[in-house]
Protein backbone atom coordinates (compact mmCIF):
# COMPACT_ATOMS: atom_id res chain seq x y z
CA UNK A 1 0.00 0.00 0.00
CA UNK A 2 2.82 2.40 0.88
CA UNK A 3 4.56 1.66 -2.43
CA UNK A 4 1.41 2.52 -4.38
CA UNK A 5 1.01 5.77 -2.45
CA UNK A 6 4.59 6.79 -3.24
CA UNK A 7 4.12 5.98 -6.91
CA UNK A 8 0.96 8.07 -7.00
CA UNK A 9 2.82 11.03 -5.47
CA UNK A 10 5.63 10.61 -7.98
CA UNK A 11 3.35 10.56 -10.99
CA UNK A 12 1.44 13.55 -9.71
CA UNK A 13 4.62 15.62 -9.79
CA UNK A 14 5.37 15.02 -13.47
CA UNK A 15 4.31 17.06 -16.44
CA UNK A 16 1.61 14.97 -18.06
CA UNK A 17 1.09 17.15 -21.12
CA UNK A 18 3.09 14.79 -23.31
CA UNK A 19 6.15 16.84 -24.31
CA UNK A 20 8.19 15.75 -27.30
CA UNK A 21 10.60 12.95 -26.47
CA UNK A 22 14.00 14.59 -26.93
CA UNK A 23 16.29 11.60 -26.48
CA UNK A 24 16.11 7.83 -26.15
CA UNK A 25 18.16 6.40 -23.29
CA UNK A 26 18.76 3.08 -21.53
CA UNK A 27 19.27 2.29 -17.85
CA UNK A 28 20.50 -0.98 -16.33
CA UNK A 29 20.37 -2.25 -12.74
CA UNK A 30 20.03 -5.36 -10.58
CA UNK A 31 17.62 -6.03 -7.76
CA UNK A 32 14.42 -7.74 -6.69
CA UNK A 33 10.82 -7.26 -7.76
CA UNK A 34 10.13 -4.25 -5.53
CA UNK A 35 13.19 -2.42 -6.87
CA UNK A 36 12.33 -3.31 -10.45
CA UNK A 37 8.79 -1.98 -10.10
CA UNK A 38 9.85 1.22 -8.36
CA UNK A 39 12.68 1.96 -10.80
CA UNK A 40 10.50 1.52 -13.86
CA UNK A 41 7.93 3.88 -12.35
CA UNK A 42 10.70 6.39 -11.58
CA UNK A 43 12.03 6.22 -15.13
CA UNK A 44 8.55 6.84 -16.51
CA UNK A 45 8.04 9.79 -14.15
CA UNK A 46 11.45 11.31 -14.90
CA UNK A 47 11.08 10.71 -18.62
CA UNK A 48 7.78 12.56 -18.65
CA UNK A 49 9.23 15.37 -16.55
CA UNK A 50 12.22 15.92 -18.86
CA UNK A 51 10.94 14.79 -22.23
CA UNK A 52 13.03 11.65 -22.67
CA UNK A 53 12.27 7.95 -23.01
CA UNK A 54 14.33 5.48 -20.99
CA UNK A 55 14.34 1.76 -21.73
CA UNK A 56 14.81 -0.36 -18.59
CA UNK A 57 17.27 -3.27 -18.46
CA UNK A 58 17.14 -5.15 -15.16
CA UNK A 59 18.32 -8.47 -13.76
CA UNK A 60 18.84 -10.19 -10.43
CA UNK A 61 22.18 -9.94 -8.64
CA UNK A 62 23.55 -13.25 -9.94
CA UNK A 63 25.39 -12.74 -13.20
CA UNK A 64 24.98 -8.96 -13.31
CA UNK A 65 28.70 -8.29 -12.89
CA UNK A 66 29.54 -10.62 -15.76
CA UNK A 67 26.83 -9.11 -17.95
CA UNK A 68 27.94 -5.56 -17.27
CA UNK A 69 31.59 -6.49 -17.82
CA UNK A 70 30.75 -7.91 -21.25
CA UNK A 71 28.76 -4.80 -22.18
CA UNK A 72 31.46 -2.37 -21.08
CA UNK A 73 34.14 -4.36 -22.90
CA UNK A 74 32.07 -4.15 -26.07
CA UNK A 75 30.96 -0.54 -25.61
CA UNK A 76 27.29 -1.57 -25.50
CA UNK A 77 26.49 -0.58 -21.90
CA UNK A 78 23.40 1.46 -21.01
CA UNK A 79 23.53 5.26 -20.77
CA UNK A 80 22.80 5.13 -17.02
CA UNK A 81 24.01 2.24 -14.89
CA UNK A 82 23.65 1.07 -11.32
CA UNK A 83 27.20 0.04 -10.41
CA UNK A 84 28.39 -1.76 -7.30
CA UNK A 85 30.84 0.55 -5.52
CA UNK A 86 33.76 -1.95 -5.46
CA UNK A 87 33.50 -2.30 -9.23
CA UNK A 88 34.61 1.29 -9.92
CA UNK A 89 38.37 0.57 -9.77
CA UNK A 90 37.83 -2.54 -11.88
CA UNK A 91 36.00 -0.74 -14.69
CA UNK A 92 37.64 2.67 -14.31
CA UNK A 93 41.07 2.52 -12.64
CA UNK A 94 42.18 5.77 -14.29
CA UNK A 95 38.80 7.51 -14.10
CA UNK A 96 38.01 7.24 -17.81
CA UNK A 97 35.77 4.16 -17.67
CA UNK A 98 32.65 6.25 -16.91
CA UNK A 99 31.65 9.83 -17.61
CA UNK A 100 32.99 12.46 -15.19
CA UNK A 101 29.84 13.74 -13.50
CA UNK A 102 31.68 16.91 -12.45
CA UNK A 103 31.25 18.03 -16.06
CA UNK A 104 27.47 18.03 -15.55
CA UNK A 105 27.35 19.88 -12.24
CA UNK A 106 25.09 22.48 -13.88
CA UNK A 107 22.53 19.67 -14.34
CA UNK A 108 23.19 17.44 -11.31
CA UNK A 109 22.96 19.13 -7.92
CA UNK A 110 26.10 17.70 -6.33
CA UNK A 111 25.63 19.76 -3.16
CA UNK A 112 23.33 17.01 -1.84
CA UNK A 113 26.33 14.74 -1.19
CA UNK A 114 29.09 15.20 1.39
CA UNK A 115 32.74 15.50 0.43
CA UNK A 116 33.33 11.95 1.67
CA UNK A 117 30.47 10.60 -0.44
CA UNK A 118 31.78 12.43 -3.51
CA UNK A 119 35.23 10.97 -2.81
CA UNK A 120 33.74 7.46 -2.67
CA UNK A 121 32.68 7.76 -6.30
CA UNK A 122 35.80 9.53 -7.55
CA UNK A 123 38.51 7.73 -9.50
CA UNK A 124 41.69 9.62 -10.39
CA UNK A 125 39.91 12.96 -9.98
CA UNK A 126 36.87 11.99 -12.07
CA UNK A 127 33.47 11.61 -10.40
CA UNK A 128 32.50 8.26 -11.90
CA UNK A 129 29.47 7.54 -9.74
CA UNK A 130 27.07 9.16 -7.27
CA UNK A 131 26.27 7.25 -4.12
CA UNK A 132 22.65 6.10 -4.08
CA UNK A 133 22.84 5.17 -0.41
CA UNK A 134 25.52 4.87 2.25
CA UNK A 135 25.67 1.72 4.32
CA UNK A 136 27.79 0.42 7.17
CA UNK A 137 28.21 -2.57 9.44
CA UNK A 138 26.59 -2.28 12.88
CA UNK A 139 26.01 -4.59 15.81
CA UNK A 140 22.42 -5.77 16.14
CA UNK A 141 21.17 -7.65 19.20
CA UNK A 142 18.00 -9.51 20.09
CA UNK A 143 16.93 -7.51 23.15
CA UNK A 144 14.36 -10.17 24.08
CA UNK A 145 16.98 -12.90 24.49
CA UNK A 146 19.48 -10.65 26.25
CA UNK A 147 16.76 -9.66 28.71
CA UNK A 148 15.96 -13.33 29.30
CA UNK A 149 19.63 -13.89 30.13
CA UNK A 150 19.43 -11.03 32.64
CA UNK A 151 22.00 -8.96 30.77
CA UNK A 152 22.21 -5.45 29.35
CA UNK A 153 22.98 -5.03 25.65
CA UNK A 154 26.81 -4.96 25.42
CA UNK A 155 28.79 -1.89 24.41
CA UNK A 156 32.27 -3.46 24.59
CA UNK A 157 33.93 -6.64 23.35
CA UNK A 158 34.69 -7.62 26.96
CA UNK A 159 30.98 -7.43 27.85
CA UNK A 160 30.12 -9.57 24.83
CA UNK A 161 32.76 -12.17 25.73
CA UNK A 162 31.60 -12.27 29.35
CA UNK A 163 28.05 -12.97 28.18
CA UNK A 164 28.96 -16.27 26.49
CA UNK A 165 29.16 -18.46 29.61
CA UNK A 166 26.15 -16.71 31.14
CA UNK A 167 24.02 -17.52 28.08
CA UNK A 168 25.05 -21.16 28.29
CA UNK A 169 24.33 -21.36 32.03
CA UNK A 170 21.05 -19.43 32.19
CA UNK A 171 19.46 -20.22 28.82
CA UNK A 172 21.17 -23.40 27.63
CA UNK A 173 24.17 -24.60 25.65
CA UNK A 174 22.36 -23.93 22.38
CA UNK A 175 22.03 -20.19 23.10
CA UNK A 176 24.73 -17.82 21.86
CA UNK A 177 25.00 -14.04 22.28
CA UNK A 178 26.45 -13.58 18.78
CA UNK A 179 27.23 -15.20 15.43
CA UNK A 180 30.08 -15.04 12.93
CA UNK A 181 30.86 -17.28 9.98
CA UNK A 182 32.10 -16.67 6.45
CA UNK A 183 31.95 -13.01 5.48
CA UNK A 184 30.61 -11.99 8.90
CA UNK A 185 33.59 -13.64 10.60
CA UNK A 186 36.15 -12.06 8.29
CA UNK A 187 34.64 -8.62 8.84
CA UNK A 188 34.80 -9.13 12.62
CA UNK A 189 38.50 -9.91 12.20
CA UNK A 190 39.09 -6.76 10.16
CA UNK A 191 37.06 -4.62 12.58
CA UNK A 192 39.00 -5.88 15.60
CA UNK A 193 42.34 -5.28 13.87
CA UNK A 194 41.31 -1.84 12.62
CA UNK A 195 40.31 -0.78 16.14
CA UNK A 196 43.64 -1.96 17.60
CA UNK A 197 45.90 -0.50 14.91
CA UNK A 198 43.89 2.56 13.90
CA UNK A 199 44.51 1.59 10.28
CA UNK A 200 42.46 -0.21 7.60
CA UNK A 201 43.78 -3.55 6.43
CA UNK A 202 44.37 -2.03 2.96
CA UNK A 203 45.41 1.62 2.81
CA UNK A 204 43.34 3.31 0.06
CA UNK A 205 45.91 6.10 -0.25
CA UNK A 206 48.87 3.82 -0.99
CA UNK A 207 47.16 0.65 -2.27
CA UNK A 208 49.28 -1.32 0.21
CA UNK A 209 48.54 -3.61 3.14
CA UNK A 210 48.73 -1.47 6.28
CA UNK A 211 49.02 -4.25 8.89
CA UNK A 212 51.96 -6.44 9.75
CA UNK A 213 51.57 -10.20 9.62
CA UNK A 214 51.65 -10.24 13.42
CA UNK A 215 48.82 -7.69 13.68
CA UNK A 216 46.65 -9.69 11.27
CA UNK A 217 47.42 -12.92 13.14
CA UNK A 218 46.34 -11.30 16.42
CA UNK A 219 43.02 -10.30 14.85
CA UNK A 220 42.53 -13.84 13.54
CA UNK A 221 43.18 -15.27 17.00
CA UNK A 222 40.43 -13.02 18.36
CA UNK A 223 37.95 -15.06 16.33
CA UNK A 224 39.01 -18.14 18.33
CA UNK A 225 38.52 -16.19 21.57
CA UNK A 226 34.86 -15.76 20.65
CA UNK A 227 34.49 -19.49 19.98
CA UNK A 228 36.32 -20.52 23.16
CA UNK A 229 34.06 -18.34 25.33
CA UNK A 230 30.76 -19.63 23.89
CA UNK A 231 30.11 -16.26 22.24
CA UNK A 232 29.64 -17.78 18.77
CA UNK A 233 29.12 -21.26 17.41
CA UNK A 234 32.26 -22.81 15.97
CA UNK A 235 32.62 -22.72 12.19
CA UNK A 236 32.41 -26.52 12.07
CA UNK A 237 29.10 -26.58 13.96
CA UNK A 238 27.52 -23.95 11.72
CA UNK A 239 28.74 -25.79 8.64
CA UNK A 240 27.45 -29.12 9.96
CA UNK A 241 24.02 -27.53 10.34
CA UNK A 242 24.10 -26.60 6.67
CA UNK A 243 25.71 -23.17 6.88
CA UNK A 244 22.38 -21.60 5.97
CA UNK A 245 22.11 -17.79 5.81
CA UNK A 246 21.37 -16.06 9.10
CA UNK A 247 17.91 -14.84 8.09
CA UNK A 248 16.91 -18.44 7.26
CA UNK A 249 18.41 -19.97 10.39
CA UNK A 250 15.78 -21.14 12.93
CA UNK A 251 18.28 -20.45 15.73
CA UNK A 252 18.14 -16.80 14.72
CA UNK A 253 14.39 -16.62 14.19
CA UNK A 254 13.60 -18.01 17.65
CA UNK A 255 16.27 -15.99 19.47
CA UNK A 256 18.82 -18.69 20.29
CA UNK A 257 21.39 -16.63 18.33
CA UNK A 258 21.07 -13.17 19.86
CA UNK A 259 23.48 -10.92 17.99
CA UNK A 260 25.09 -10.22 14.65
CA UNK A 261 27.22 -7.70 12.72
CA UNK A 262 25.33 -6.63 9.60
CA UNK A 263 24.81 -3.84 7.07
CA UNK A 264 22.29 -1.33 8.39
CA UNK A 265 20.49 -1.54 5.04
CA UNK A 266 19.61 -5.21 5.69
CA UNK A 267 17.50 -4.53 8.80
CA UNK A 268 14.21 -5.86 7.41
CA UNK A 269 15.97 -8.88 5.90
CA UNK A 270 17.07 -10.02 9.36
CA UNK A 271 14.13 -8.61 11.36
CA UNK A 272 11.20 -9.93 9.32
CA UNK A 273 11.94 -13.65 9.94
CA UNK A 274 11.94 -13.25 13.75
CA UNK A 275 9.18 -14.96 15.67
CA UNK A 276 6.54 -12.77 17.28
CA UNK A 277 7.78 -11.10 20.45
CA UNK A 278 11.44 -10.87 19.39
CA UNK A 279 12.87 -7.33 19.35
CA UNK A 280 16.06 -6.16 17.64
CA UNK A 281 18.10 -3.13 18.68
CA UNK A 282 21.15 -1.47 17.12
CA UNK A 283 24.13 -1.07 19.46
CA UNK A 284 26.46 0.81 17.16
CA UNK A 285 30.07 -0.46 17.28
CA UNK A 286 31.49 -2.42 20.22
CA UNK A 287 34.67 -0.92 21.67
CA UNK A 288 37.86 -2.35 23.19
CA UNK A 289 40.39 -0.99 25.68
CA UNK A 290 43.13 1.04 24.03
CA UNK A 291 41.46 1.17 20.63
CA UNK A 292 42.77 3.72 18.14
CA UNK A 293 39.46 4.12 16.27
CA UNK A 294 35.88 2.79 16.47
CA UNK A 295 36.61 1.39 13.00
CA UNK A 296 33.24 1.83 11.29
CA UNK A 297 33.09 -0.07 7.99
CA UNK A 298 31.20 2.46 5.87
CA UNK A 299 30.82 2.58 2.12
CA UNK A 300 28.59 3.53 -0.73
CA UNK A 301 26.20 0.63 -1.18
CA UNK A 302 26.00 1.34 -4.91
CA UNK A 303 26.39 4.26 -7.31
CA UNK A 304 24.62 5.56 -10.40
CA UNK A 305 27.00 6.19 -13.29
CA UNK A 306 26.76 7.51 -16.83
CA UNK A 307 28.46 5.66 -19.66
CA UNK A 308 31.56 7.25 -21.13
CA UNK A 309 30.15 6.10 -24.49
CA UNK A 310 26.70 7.69 -24.09
CA UNK A 311 25.64 9.72 -27.12
CA UNK A 312 23.35 11.82 -24.91
CA UNK A 313 25.22 12.45 -21.64
CA UNK A 314 23.34 15.70 -20.86
CA UNK A 315 19.98 13.94 -21.14
CA UNK A 316 21.32 11.07 -19.03
CA UNK A 317 22.47 13.62 -16.42
CA UNK A 318 18.94 15.08 -16.31
CA UNK A 319 17.46 11.65 -15.61
CA UNK A 320 20.13 10.80 -13.04
CA UNK A 321 19.46 14.05 -11.19
CA UNK A 322 15.73 13.39 -11.32
CA UNK A 323 16.14 9.90 -9.87
CA UNK A 324 18.32 11.09 -7.00
CA UNK A 325 17.27 14.68 -6.28
CA UNK A 326 13.86 15.49 -7.76
CA UNK A 327 10.49 14.60 -6.30
CA UNK A 328 9.30 12.76 -9.40
CA UNK A 329 12.09 10.19 -9.23
CA UNK A 330 12.71 10.16 -5.48
CA UNK A 331 9.11 9.43 -4.50
CA UNK A 332 8.87 6.61 -7.01
CA UNK A 333 12.12 4.95 -5.90
CA UNK A 334 11.33 5.33 -2.21
CA UNK A 335 13.76 3.42 0.01
CA UNK A 336 14.14 0.44 -2.36
CA UNK A 337 17.90 1.05 -2.36
CA UNK A 338 18.19 1.94 1.32
CA UNK A 339 18.13 5.35 3.01
CA UNK A 340 19.13 7.78 0.22
CA UNK A 341 22.54 9.41 0.36
CA UNK A 342 21.16 12.57 -1.26
CA UNK A 343 20.10 15.13 1.33
CA UNK A 344 17.21 16.22 -0.88
CA UNK A 345 15.90 12.67 -1.38
CA UNK A 346 16.22 11.77 2.28
CA UNK A 347 14.30 14.89 3.30
CA UNK A 348 11.46 14.14 0.88
CA UNK A 349 11.07 10.56 2.07
CA UNK A 350 11.21 11.55 5.74
CA UNK A 351 8.50 14.14 5.21
CA UNK A 352 6.38 11.51 3.46
CA UNK A 353 7.06 9.03 6.32
CA UNK A 354 8.43 6.59 3.76
CA UNK A 355 11.43 5.56 5.90
CA UNK A 356 11.04 3.55 9.09
CA UNK A 357 12.38 5.25 12.28
CA UNK A 358 14.76 2.35 13.04
CA UNK A 359 16.31 2.79 9.58
CA UNK A 360 17.04 6.42 10.42
CA UNK A 361 18.50 5.44 13.80
CA UNK A 362 20.83 2.93 12.22
CA UNK A 363 21.79 5.29 9.40
CA UNK A 364 22.68 8.01 11.92
CA UNK A 365 24.94 5.59 13.77
CA UNK A 366 26.68 4.72 10.50
CA UNK A 367 27.19 8.34 9.42
CA UNK A 368 28.28 9.62 12.84
CA UNK A 369 30.79 6.86 13.66
CA UNK A 370 34.52 7.33 13.03
CA UNK A 371 36.82 5.07 11.09
CA UNK A 372 39.49 5.10 8.38
CA UNK A 373 38.49 5.09 4.73
CA UNK A 374 37.79 1.66 3.24
CA UNK A 375 39.63 0.47 0.15
CA UNK A 376 37.18 -0.72 -2.47
CA UNK A 377 39.31 -3.83 -3.05
CA UNK A 378 38.30 -5.04 0.42
CA UNK A 379 35.23 -6.30 -1.45
CA UNK A 380 37.13 -7.67 -4.41
CA UNK A 381 36.04 -11.32 -4.86
CA UNK A 382 39.61 -12.61 -4.56
CA UNK A 383 40.29 -10.58 -1.40
CA UNK A 384 37.10 -11.78 0.22
CA UNK A 385 37.83 -15.32 -0.88
CA UNK A 386 41.33 -15.25 0.60
CA UNK A 387 40.06 -13.89 3.92
CA UNK A 388 37.22 -16.39 4.27
CA UNK A 389 39.05 -19.46 3.00
CA UNK A 390 42.07 -19.04 5.26
CA UNK A 391 39.95 -18.09 8.25
CA UNK A 392 37.96 -21.28 7.70
CA UNK A 393 41.15 -23.35 7.57
CA UNK A 394 42.21 -21.70 10.84
CA UNK A 395 38.81 -22.38 12.40
CA UNK A 396 39.11 -26.07 11.48
CA UNK A 397 42.59 -26.23 13.03
CA UNK A 398 44.33 -27.00 9.74
CA UNK A 399 46.62 -23.95 9.91
CA UNK A 400 47.66 -21.60 12.70
CA UNK A 401 46.94 -17.87 12.84
CA UNK A 402 50.39 -16.89 11.59
CA UNK A 403 50.03 -19.09 8.49
CA UNK A 404 46.50 -17.83 7.85
CA UNK A 405 47.75 -14.23 8.05
CA UNK A 406 50.67 -15.00 5.72
CA UNK A 407 48.39 -16.61 3.13
CA UNK A 408 45.87 -13.76 3.33
CA UNK A 409 48.55 -11.12 2.82
CA UNK A 410 50.06 -12.98 -0.12
CA UNK A 411 46.68 -13.29 -1.87
CA UNK A 412 45.70 -9.66 -1.18
CA UNK A 413 49.04 -8.39 -2.53
CA UNK A 414 48.38 -10.37 -5.71
CA UNK A 415 45.08 -8.53 -6.17
CA UNK A 416 46.60 -5.15 -5.37
CA UNK A 417 49.30 -5.71 -7.99
CA UNK A 418 46.51 -5.53 -10.59
CA UNK A 419 46.11 -1.82 -9.85
CA UNK A 420 49.60 -1.03 -11.14
CA UNK A 421 49.56 -3.53 -14.00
Amino acid sequence: MKTRRLLAIALATTALTGPAMAEELRMSWWGGDSRHEATQAALMACGEAHGHTISPEFTGWDGHFERLTTQIAGGTEADIMQVNWPWLPIYSPDGSGFADLNQYSDIIDLSNWSEAQIADGTMNGALNGLSVSTTGRLFVFNATTWDAAGLEIPTTWDELIAAGPIFAETLGEDYYPFEAMGLDASLIVTLYGTQRTGRPLIDPATNEIAWSQEELAEAIEFYQTLVDNHVIEGWQDRAAAGGIPLHENPEWTDGRIAGTYQWDSTYFKIADPLEEGQELVYAGILSQDGQQTPGIYRKASMVFSISANSEHPEAAAEILNCLLNEEAGVMALGATRGVPASDAARGMLLEAEAIEPIQITAQSQVLEADGPAIHSFMEHPDVRGAMEENLELFAYGEIDAATAAEEMIYAIEEVLSEIDS
